[in-house]
């Protein structure tokens, strides 16, 4: 039986936060949307089906998406075009396929289930893979991160895109192994952080995790790319437009609510980082709050899809203001600081 577009697919991969999304995005009357993060398609998929009349564009880094999604662009018969590159590039990405403006846009911030569950991708310690991490086909991989960075440049991506506590415990141990040859599996990493890293027992917490979403982060300018999502989003989103994102830890999520609150015109109120107006032209509010606070997950989608427990929606809805330059205060909080000690030995 064939399925109809924008059904969500049976498997591993679901939508986060789907319904709440489709609520935020407010899709009647929009004629172009886009999937800044297409993945599996999800959100793709239920945005096609909200409107018969959308188009879309889903944009992805990772080959194999976009190599997947190619059934999907047949059953949309039109609307849907998949691009691929990085989400923060996706103004000049709509203008390269001759698209100006969007009415909506969509970010799913993070690595995907799809890309979890893949050994070969060596995202996860789960399964015994090589250690690439990269969601795209270039760059230095994790494996090359490990094996070349100095101590102190692993202790500060473990400890603050990671934030894990025994950060430098964990990057001496990495230096100590590598002598004795290249860490080159997700395994040997793991255990190698199962040995100076403890967990409370019944946690259902690996005590790999922080470490592999610091390297993950890092190999993948996760922040950095975000800060330009948020960025490119602003100039490429149509007055009324709406910007909706979805965020799965405290990084991300602090990077999206300080933009929005800086672009709100609530930063003097809400951080003594982002100034809430630019000299001599007032505030600035090149977008106006759609939620105003996160929108979290309920009890039974985290007991149906343990994998929203901790995401966060923010959404904001773009004004007739021109997009301001952008944030170098946002550009530092995507940075890695510069080491401060506070990693514990």
């Amino acid at each position: 039986m064939k399925r109809a577009v924008g059904s969500v697919p049976a498997g591993p991969h679901i939508p986060v936060l789907l319904d709440e999304v489709l609520a935020a995005l407010a899709l009647p009357g929009a004629a172009l949307a886009v999937d800044g993060t297409f993945g599996a398609g999800g959100y793709t998929r239920a945005m096609l089906a909200a409107d018969p009349a959308l188009r879309v564009v889903a944009i992805d880094r990772d080959p194999s998406a976009i190599a997947a999604g190619a059934g999907l662009v047949a059953e949309a018969c039109g609307r849907l075009r998949l691009v691929s590159g990085c989400f923060g590039d996706l103004d000049a990405l709509l203008a390269d396929i001759g698209e100006s403006q969007a009415d909506r846009i969509v970010l799913d911030i993070g690595v995907s289930s799809m890309q979890l569950d893949q050994p070969e991708r060596g995202f996860s310690f789960r399964f015994d893979g090589p250690l690439d991490m990269r969601m795209g086909a270039d760059g230095p991989s994790a494996a090359d991160l490990v094996n070349e960075a100095d101590e102190a440049v692993l202790a500060d991506i473990v400890y603050h895109y990671g934030e894990e506590r025994r950060a430098r415990a964990v990057a001496r141990t990495i230096i100590e192994a590598r002598r004795r040859g290249r860490i080159e599996t997700t395994a040997q990493l793991a255990d190698l952080v199962a040995g100076v890293v403890r967990t409370e027992p019944g946690s259902g917490i690996h005590p790999a995790t922080r470490t592999f979403q610091g390297l993950r982060i890092a190999v993948n300018d996760e922040l950095g790319e975000l800060v330009r999502a948020l960025h490119a989003a602003e100039r490429a989103l149509r007055p009324g437009g709406r910007l909706a994102v979805v965020t799965f830890h405290s990084l991300e999520d602090r990077i999206v609510k300080q933009f929005f609150a800086a672009r709100s015109g609530r930063a003097s109120q809400g951080s003594r980082h982002l100034p809430g107006a630019l000299p001599g032209n007032g505030p600035v509010r090149s977008f106006q709050l759609v939620t105003k606070g996160p929108v979290l997950p309920g009890e039974a989608e985290i007991a149906r899809n343990p994998r929203a427990r901790s995401a966060k929606l923010r959404a904001a809805e773009r004004t007739e203001m021109p997009a301001p330059a952008p944030l170098d205060a946002i550009r530092t909080l995507a940075s890695l600081p510069e080491p401060r000690g506070g990693a514990r030995r």
